[in-house]
């Protein structure tokens, strides 16, 4: 095929999709507008802008060098943001380091990451000590402390966080370099193997930043101005944050971190900072509307996406009854991660909250520059119906393009020239996809499919369920059965057990909801259910842990 490719001008300048070009503007034109950590710290984008250059060239008096890699652990603060920035602009690599994981899989991310500098909060120093004769390429540590105090350790600390930004320069000059240089690496929280290094570029990031930003844009529901107040509750070592801080930053909103997740705390930010946007999982949100003090806060002007797991009708019903406008995004640890958001088209905003609440439990319309194909095992199109079921894979400008040293499971990944989600689905008529489960947890029983992730959903409806996790468990007549856990509200512990539940799905059988080999042949009500480092369902550990005990 022959195009035509623009002419370029000796002189004119090319312009690169860098990280460094989502911080200029803002600083600029809102330079006092502020950012907020917790209690401890309230400084201005003027103050960031300043602190990013600091914190770069401090780095380079470290030896930190384009192409290295800087790790940090830390809670939601202030110095993640400039780490955001002031690593990947001086074309170092920046990896979130998953602080939920366990000790050894923490050492394995750094030595497959091969990090060159760790910033490391006095918090997880612990966790260093107890695997620092086994990290293999770390060079510098940085200690990142709130109290002014230097905590004791067998550590040798290179220096601490503000001291290093002290002697810092504030006019420090980034360079210029390819927009495809990687920027950050993150690891899945996969629930088999050893974790998976996913990795974006700066034009990838840049990229994401717009296509989300544009689909939040505008005055209707789910939107996301220079108006609002940004507090994520997703922690900023999970793929960044969803985006969203690189999204807030480059709109020049109003920024607040609120370090550890203690439920009073953060609903008391909302209130005292006047928080209007926010994102996180489904148990983050349950815990804060249980939380007594949510019953004092007023959540009429939070807007909040929900992610990292369906979100559950009756919770998004609670948040609704308080006023929340509360929604679904989607994406993944491969994906940068948003592919989709669940909000409402123009047409929409007139139905009923039934209709509207059905649309904001979907998965979502995806996002600009998405391209998302519901396929059968051959990667033929399957109608947008509603209820042919099939695998989702993308295509967008931001997704991995591998994982880190793993060609072998970056080729499976990428096989077809889609990115394959693991996650099947529909999609209706109007656009909107809706993940009915995982292919890895979606349970064969009796020749049906039946979807774990439905059956959460029903099971949360019963007025005394606080939880519910669903997993196929091996049956030798069956093949697979579901089997149910479920966590009993506190104060209607009583009021139900396996009989109440089997007769409660029993009814949606009989209504045609769900089939009738959806029923259960076993509940266990227990204290907790297993969940990843992130927040979701460990089904893996679940079936690990429940499955053997079946009969038969």
């Amino acid at each position: 095929m022959s195009t035509k490719l623009i002419d370029r001008t000796p002189s004119a300048y090319s312009h690169s999709l860098l990280i460094k070009n989502l911080l200029g503007n803002p600083v600029r034109q809102f330079p006092d507008q502020e950012i907020v950590y917790g209690d401890c710290k309230r400084q201005t984008y003027r103050d960031l802008g300043e602190r990013v250059g600091r914190l770069a060239s401090g780095l380079a008096r470290l030896g930190v060098k384009p192409g290295d890699t800087v790790a940090v652990m830390d809670w939601d603060s202030h110095r993640y943001l400039e780490c955001f920035f002031a690593v990947p602009m001086l074309g170092a690599v920046l990896h979130t380091v998953n602080v939920r994981l366990s000790p050894e899989q923490i050492l394995y991310t750094i030595n497959h990451a091969e990090d060159d500098a760790i910033l490391v909060n006095a918090d997880f120093l612990p966790i260093l000590e107890a695997i620092r004769d086994r990290i293999e390429p770390v060079k510098k540590l940085v200690l990142l402390d709130d109290t002014g105090q230097t905590p004791a350790t067998a550590l040798d600390i290179a220096t601490e966080y503000e001291t290093l930004l002290a002697s810092g320069d504030p006019d420090y000059r980034f360079p210029n370099f390819s927009e495809d240089t990687r920027a950050t690496t993150f690891y899945t929280t996969g629930t088999t193997g050893s974790p998976k290094g996913v990795y974006f570029s700066h034009r990838q990031l840049a990229l994401h930043t717009f296509g989300v930003m544009s689909a939040l844009a505008g005055t209707g529901q789910g939107s996301f101005n220079r108006d609002d107040v940004y507090m994520p509750i997703t922690p900023m070592f999970h793929v960044h944050a969803w985006g969203v801080p690189y999204v807030a930053t480059a709109l020049g909103v109003k920024q607040v971190y609120p370090g550890r997740y203690v439920p009073d705390q953060l609903l008391r930010l909302i209130e005292r900072e006047k928080v209007t946007f926010s994102h996180c999982v489904p148990t983050i949100l349950q815990m804060l509307l249980a939380d007594p003090k949510s019953r004092e806060t007023d959540l009429s002007r939070w807007k909040v996406i929900i992610g990292g797991a369906a979100l559950p009708k009756a919770l998004a019903q609670q948040a609704r009854d308080r006023g929340a406008d509360i929604f679904t995004g989607y994406g993944m640890s491969e994906t940068c991660p948003i592919l989709t958001l669940a909000q409402l088209k123009p047409h929409m905003r007139d139905w009923d909250e039934e209709r509207q609440l059905e649309i904001r439990c979907k998965t979502g319309l995806p996002v600009p520059m998405v391209e998302l194909r519901v396929v059968d095992e051959a990667m033929n199109d399957l109608p947008h119906d509603g209820k042919s079921v099939g695998e989702v894979v993308v295509r967008a400008p931001w997704l991995t393009q591998g994982y880190l040293k793993d060609p072998q499971n970056s080729e499976a990944l990428w096989r077809g020239g889609y990115l394959h989600t693991g996650d099947i689905g529909t999609i209706d008529a109007e656009g909107y996809l809706k993940i009915s489960d995982r292919l890895k947890d979606v349970i064969k029983t009796g020749g049906e499919w039946i979807s774990s992730l439905e059956l959460e959903d029903l099971i949360l409806k019963h007025p005394a369920v606080a939880e519910a996790a669903v997993v196929g468990v091996p049956d030798p007549k069956w093949g697979e059965r579901p089997l149910v856990l479920v966590v009993p509200k506190p104060d209607r512990a009583g009021q139900v057990d396996e009989t109440a539940i089997r007769a409660w799905l029993k009814d949606f059988a009989d209504r045609g909801t769900i089939s009738k080999w959806g029923i259960p042949d076993r509940v266990l009500l227990v204290e907790t259910i297993p969940r990843t480092s992130v927040g979701k369902l460990n089904k893996k550990a679940i079936r690990e842990q429940y499955g053997p005990s079946l009969p038969g």
